[in-house]
């Protein structure tokens, strides 16, 4: 009998123009990831009615409710899409320069069908009515950059998608945090870092009515940014900046083997925390948690921008 294995799990995607609704015949588009957790779960509705033989007399299966992580190696050109439906925004060509492009934070959040696949099984799952309810990334010495797409969905369906095809997947290798550039904070190159952590929660939530097992359209919430960065504890200036509630920035760059380029920039952002423990004899870290805010000058909390070579 044939056991399902991860080495043998595929996914794609497709953009919906109606919520909830695969389009016909789609061609779907392949997601490179390490991990994948998106499900259905459905709550379950006990009978309160009493018994002398103590006895539970029924039970219902209520909402079906789809969530989960899509985990992935970030890589150039890969997650534009899933980005700009993380921000809410679209890629805006030419800017600030000709060959670059910019994402800023924004109000659109379009839904997606998601498909797996168990090769080794042939089974489908078809996720739709996916949207993006929040995005993490972490880049660290010696390791490949992650991202991490966090999902909220309408339904799921245990069957494969009649007439699809499948676009090929990119094929740039992989970022990792020895080939982040100049990193700056407050506007200044600061040299000594050895982490960065961001998170973005959309707050995005089912919205379930009478009627319905599945969600309707989703509510969604504000733009919530926040962080931590990890330095070498070579003096007291990030820690003044936490105890002061003085205003900074946070920008770096991620550059891959081929000279493709992303750059992220939070315009504004307000330490929240500062903590330089000592766990041993060698060298001492300093963590930094950040929550990010709405820059005037930029118009929004996160910015990102994609320069190909």
């Amino acid at each position: 009998m044939s056991k399902a294995v991860g080495a043998q799990h595929e996914t794609d995607y497709v953009v919906e123009s109606v919520f909830g609704t695969t389009p016909a015949t789609p061609a779907m588009t392949p997601i490179r990831h390490t991990g994948f957790t998106l499900g259905l779960t459905r709550s379950a509705i006990q009978s309160a009615e009493l018994r002398a033989d103590r006895q539970i007399t029924d039970l219902r299966l209520g909402n079906r409710s789809v969530a989960g992580d899509v985990s992935c190696e970030f890589s150039y050109g890969t997650f534009d899409d899933f980005l700009a439906a993380s921000l809410g925004g679209t890629w805006a060509t030419g800017v600030p320069i000709a060959g670059t492009d910019q994402l800023k934070v924004g109000e659109l959040l379009p839904s997606y069908t998601l498909r797996r696949w168990f090769s080794d099984i042939n089974v489908f799952e078809v996720f739709t009515g996916v949207r993006f309810s929040g995005m993490s990334m972490s880049i660290q010495p010696d390791a490949i950059a992650t991202v991490t797409f966090s999902c909220i969905g309408k339904d799921k369906a245990n069957s494969d998608i009649s007439g699809a095809t499948k676009n090929s997947a990119t094929t740039n290798s992989p970022l990792t945090g020895h080939e982040i550039g100049t990193i700056k904070e407050g506007g200044v190159t600061y040299a000594g870092m050895t982490g960065i952590d961001l998170s973005l929660d959309n707050g995005i939530e089912a919205a379930f009515e009478l009627g319905s097992s599945s969600s309707g359209d989703h509510t969604v919430s504000q733009s919530n940014v926040t962080g931590t960065v990890t330095a070498y504890f070579t003096s007291a200036a990030l820690l003044d900046k936490f105890i002061n509630e003085t205003e900074s920035s946070l920008e770096f760059t991620l550059t891959d083997v081929d000279g493709n380029a992303v750059r992220v920039l939070l315009p504004r952002i307000k330490f929240t925390g500062g903590q330089p423990d000592v766990g041993g004899a060698g060298a001492v870290l300093l963590s930094m948690p950040f929550q990010a805010l709405y820059d005037t000058v930029t118009g929004t909390n996160l910015l990102i921008e994609r320069t190909p070579v």
